[in-house]
């Protein structure tokens, strides 16, 4: 699978859009995000984008819900195909 080399904040990804987590917060966020089974280098796909900026990542069945704030703080590259 290729990947764009350069990380950019999730909050700039598009609906639709297949990436790969490069960076989360480090702290209790990083840790509620392990529990999500959201790490770096996990493949996730952008569902949604809502109003006010929330982005709703969708991995497997499971449907999380990232605010725009956060958003920004968390580094991701896009997949160039749905494959992994």
């Amino acid at each position: 699978m290729q990947t764009s080399q350069k990380p950019h904040s999730l909050n700039l990804v598009k609906t639709g859009q297949f990436i790969r987590i490069v960076a989360v917060p480090h702290g209790l966020i990083k840790a509620q995000f392990i529990r999500l089974g959201i790490h770096e280098g996990e493949r996730v796909q952008c569902l949604e984008r809502l109003p006010g900026g929330t982005i709703v990542l969708k991995k497997h069945r499971r449907h999380i819900a990232i605010g725009h704030e956060l958003a920004k703080q968390i580094h991701v590259t896009l997949l160039e195909d749905k494959e992994s």
